[in-house]
């Protein structure tokens, strides 16, 4: 099964136990994107969805957390970017219920030993474009490191 069709499900079921917080541990978000975290915490991950501010639509999501259940497959690799100095691949996936979705999924390697899994989904090519881009102008706080995924 896909992991990023679990990552909602796992959520819900982890709100009981969650507390809201601030956005303290999301990744900076650019001033200027138009982008709001909405963070929920737990006791060894923080699940952080970027909502845009004009229609609250959720833009993508970052779960960072000692380890992360997706495992990328050289098959669907996608595009390369980099994000705060991490050199990172874009990985395909899907979702059984929305077949013509642009999905992509992403792991970085956090300098404090922690992983940052990035999901995003977009209806066309053109949106999936401007997604990318927001999410590839996010700053860790725990700052780069050598080796990323």
């Amino acid at each position: 099964m896909n992991p990023f069709r679990m990552l909602p499900l796992a959520c819900l079921l982890a709100a009981g136990a969650a507390q809201a917080q601030s956005a303290g541990e999301c990744p900076l978000l650019p001033a200027d994107s138009g982008l709001s975290w909405k963070a929920m915490a737990g006791e060894d991950f923080v699940f952080c969805k970027a909502i845009r501010d004009s229609d609250a639509a959720e833009v993508f999501a970052v779960t960072i957390a000692g380890d992360s259940p997706f495992e990328p497959r050289r098959s669907d690799r996608a595009e390369e970017a980099v994000i705060d100095g991490h050199e990172i691949r874009w990985y395909r996936g899907e979702i059984a219920s929305a077949p013509d979705a642009q999905v992509r999924e992403t792991l970085i390697e956090l300098g404090d030993g922690r992983v940052a899994h990035i999901s995003l989904r977009a209806a066309s090519e053109a949106e999936l474009a401007a997604v990318l881009e927001e999410a590839q102008a996010l700053r860790f706080r725990s700052g780069p490191q050598l080796s990323s995924n």
